[in-house]
């Protein structure tokens, strides 16, 4: 198990954390994805061996917001 927290840009209101923490609970793999809001952070728990983090930079990506 991996855990990544990743800096995110242009996440601004509760609709960007439904967003990324729906679109990236999605993947196959992933147990646990926390968004911090104020700190603009994406904080996920997933299975290496299941998805990467590339594909979970592109889901975040895919929602209109800037993986730093």
């Amino acid at each position: 198990m991996m855990n990544e927290t990743l800096k995110v840009e242009g996440m601004s209101c509760a609709h960007c954390v439904n967003a990324v923490e729906s679109s990236v609970g999605e993947l196959q793999g992933v147990s646990s994805v926390k968004v911090d809001l104020a700190n603009g952070q994406v904080a996920v728990d997933y299975d290496d061996s299941k998805t990467s983090l590339g594909e979970i930079k592109e889901t975040i990506e895919d929602q209109g917001y800037d993986v730093v």
